[in-house]
């Protein structure tokens, strides 16, 4: 996990972030909040991530996805393995996205 090489004051700050968005339930002001503490370059780097994600869940094929949104298969395959790992991070937002678009519908 990418946390663990992050230091004890970045790891905290994570946490911090990550409960007051999970406590928010506004998507507005979190859109809001991302475009203003990220970069341009950072949003399309994280949009991308998630796209390719919601992508190999779907059972595009990686090249396919690279085709698609411009990545490197180095990227996606990186998504892949994550996506497969025992209690995965990636496999439960993606669980909690079809959630969501369910109850949006």
């Amino acid at each position: 996990m990418a946390t663990d090489t992050l230091g004890k004051e970045h790891r905290k700050a994570l946490r911090e972030m990550s409960m007051t968005i999970a406590h928010t339930q506004d998507a507005e002001l979190i859109e809001d909040f991302f475009s203003s503490i990220l970069t341009l370059s950072e949003l399309e780097t994280i949009t991308a991530r998630w796209e390719l994600v919601k992508l190999i869940d779907q059972g595009y094929s990686q090249r396919k996805i690279s085709e698609m949104l411009g990545l490197s298969l180095c990227k996606i395959t990186r998504g892949s393995k994550e996506l497969k790992k025992k209690n995965s991070a990636f496999a439960r937002m993606i669980d909690t996205f079809r959630e969501v678009e369910a109850t949006a519908k």
